[in-house]
C-alpha cells in the first residue's frame, strides 16, 4: 500500500478516489492560517479525520513565515486527536501537540552547522517509526528545513519513506523545495504555500506591532524587500533588521561614492551586523536550555552543557552566515532599485521609505552600471557561499562598485 500511495504521491495535488473524498472537517477551523493558502487547503482538507484519509508522507513547501509550520503543527495535532474519546481529550491532545509534549509527536530540526545530520534522523524517526504509539492511534513526525537533509540523512529516511508502518505519518517542511533531494520530494505529497502579497505583509507588521503606526512606508520597504517572505520582513523590521539593513545599504553607497579606503571600511559593518545576528541566535538556544540544565544533576549536567554549548555555537553559524547573505541580498535590491530609477519604472523600487537616498545614489551611477553591480553582488554571494574570505570578498566587490561610479 505503501508503495502505491508513493508513486501518486509526485504531483503538487493529490491523486486517488480515497483523497478525492474528503473531510467533513472544516479545515479552516481545524488548520488556522490554511484559508490563506488555497492548493494547501485543497490538499490537506480531505486528510483530515474522521472522514479524511492521511497520506504516510507530505511536503509542505513555500517562502518562509508564510505559515507552512503552524499549519504542520494544527495537522499533527488533527491526526493525534483521532479517535480520542471526547471532546476535552480531543482538546488536550491538541494542547499537547501545541505546547510540543505529546509523546506521539517528533519534531525534527538540524542540528548540523547547515545540515540535517543522520543522528538527527536516524534514531528519532527511523527508529522510532518502527515503535507503536504511545497512547494515540498514530505517530506524527515533523521534519523542518528538508532541504538541507545531507546525501546520507536522506538514504536513512528513504527506506521509511517508501515502506512506512501504517500508524506513521511524516509531516517535511521546507522554505526552498527545489533544494529537496528529488527521491525525497517524491515520495511525499507536495502541499504549495505561495508567498504572500507585499501588502498583505506590510499590514501584518503594521497590525502586529512590528512597525509603528506612523511607519507605514518602512513597512511597506520591509515587505517589498522580503520578496514574499513574511519571516524575514519581520526581521527587516525589527531592531536587527534595522542594523543589518544600514550597514547593507551603507556598503553599497560608499562604495558609489568611492569611499572604500581603510579609514571608511564600510565592509567591516556589514560582517559586523552578521555577528551581532549570530551571536544573538546563540544566546537565545542557551536561554532556552536554562530550564533543562537547572533540572539536571552531576554527570548529566556536565553532557546536557557539552550539548548546550555545542548548539549554540551552530545556531550562532548559521544565523550568522545567513545575516550576512540577506545583507548582500539588500546590497543587491539597492542596486537593483537603482536601475528602476535609471529605467523610469520608480512604481518598482522596494526601498520605498529612501527615496531621496535612492535619487541621490541614481545620479552617482548609469543603468548599466547598476546592472553590473547587481551581478557583482550575485557573484560575491556565490562566492561567499562556497567559504571564501568573508572579508575580502567584501572588500574586493567594494573596490569593483566604486568603478562603476560616474566620474
Amino acid at each position: 500500500m505503501a508503495t502505491v500511495m508513493a508513486r501518486s504521491a509526485t504531483a503538487d495535488a493529490p491523486q486517488g478516489a480515497d483523497l478525492e473524498k474528503g473531510s467533513s472537517v472544516d479545515p479552516v477551523k481545524v488548520l488556522p492560517g490554511i484559508e490563506a493558502h488555497p492548493h494547501a487547503r485543497a490538499v490537506l482538507g480531505p486528510a483530515l479525520p474522521p472522514a479524511g484519509r492521511a497520506s504516510h508522507a507530505y511536503l509542505l513547501h513555500g517562502p518562509a513565515g508564510v505559515g507552512k509550520r503552524a499549519v504542520a503543527r494544527a495537522f499533527a495535532a488533527a491526526l493525534l486527536a483521532d479517535g480520542a474519546p471526547g471532546e476535552d481529550a480531543m482538546r488536550a491532545a491538541r494542547e499537547r501537540v501545541a505546547r510540543g509534549t505529546h509523546p506521539d509527536l517528533t519534531w525534527v530540526t538540524p542540528s548540523g552547522a547547515a545540515e540535517m545530520l543522520v543522528s538527527d534522523i536516524d534514531e528519532p524517526i527511523v527508529a522510532a517509526a518502527a515503535r507503536t504509539p504511545f497512547e494515540a492511534s498514530r505517530r506524527v513526525f515533523v521534519i523542518e528545513a528538508a532541504e538541507t537533509l545531507n546525501e546520507q540523512a536522506a538514504n536513512r529516511l528513504l527506506k521509511t519513506l517508501e515502506e512506512p508502518p501504517a500508524y506513521a505519518h511524516l509531516v517535511l517542511v521546507s522554505d526552498r523545495r527545489e533544494e529537496v533531494m528529488a527521491t525525497i520530494a517524491s515520495r511525499c505529497v507536495r502541499v504549495r504555500f505561495d508567498a504572500l502579497g507585499a501588502e498583505t505583509i506590510a499590514e501584518r507588521l503594521l497590525a502586529d506591532g512590528a512597525c509603528a503606526r506612523d511607519e507605514a512606508e518602512r513597512a511597506r520597504a520591509c515587505a517589498r524587500l522580503a520578496l514574499g517572505d513574511a519571516g524575514r520582513a519581520a526581521m527587516l523590521a525589527s531592531e536587527q533588521g534595522k542594523a543589518l539593513r544600514s550597514a547593507a545599504e551603507g556598503y553599497v553607497r560608499s562604495a558609489l561614492k568611492g569611499a572604500t579606503g581603510v579609514a571608511e571600511r564600510r565592509w567591516v559593518g556589514l560582517l559586523e551586523a552578521a555577528k551581532n545576528a549570530g551571536a544573538s541566535a546563540g544566546e537565545r538556544v542557551a536561554g532556552g536550555l536554562e530550564g533543562e540544565l537547572e533540572m539536571a544533576a552531576g554527570r548529566e549536567r556536565k553532557r546536557l552543557e557539552r550539548e548546550a554549548l555545542e548548539k549554540g555555537r551552530r545556531a550562532e553559524r548559521r544565523a550568522r552566515a545567513r545575516a550576512l547573505e540577506q545583507g548582500l541580498q539588500l546590497a543587491e535590491l539597492w542596486l537593483r532599485d537603482l536601475v528602476c530609477l535609471k529605467e523610469g519604472a520608480k512604481e518598482l523600487v522596494y526601498a520605498v521609505d529612501r527615496a531621496a537616498e535612492l535619487d541621490e545614489d541614481a545620479q552617482s551611477c548609469t543603468g548599466a552600471g547598476a546592472r553590473e553591480g547587481v551581478r557583482l553582488v550575485g557573484e560575491t554571494r556565490a562566492r561567499i557561499a562556497v567559504n571564501v574570505s568573508e572579508e575580502l570578498a567584501l572588500e574586493a566587490l567594494a573596490y569593483r562598485l566604486q568603478a562603476l561610479a560616474v566620474a
